[in-house]
């Protein structure tokens, strides 16, 4: 399995992945909730992966 090596931070998940998935960007993996965010994963012209992420924010002590 191929693993994404660069990741895209985004401070609004949703409305880059709306936007990425109109303009015909292919996702191979769906959004997920992950431990550090939500993510999803893409594949530029190249097949290279990419994760699209947005980093949870750390709870304030």
């Amino acid at each position: 399995m191929k693993h994404a090596i660069v990741h895209v931070g985004t401070d609004d998940f949703w409305r880059d992945y709306r936007r990425m998935c109109a303009a015909g960007v292919p996702f191979v993996r769906p959004p997920s909730d992950a431990p550090y965010g939500t993510v999803a994963v893409f594949e530029d012209l190249y097949g290279n992966r990419w994760d699209l992420v947005q980093y949870t924010q750390p709870e304030s002590a």
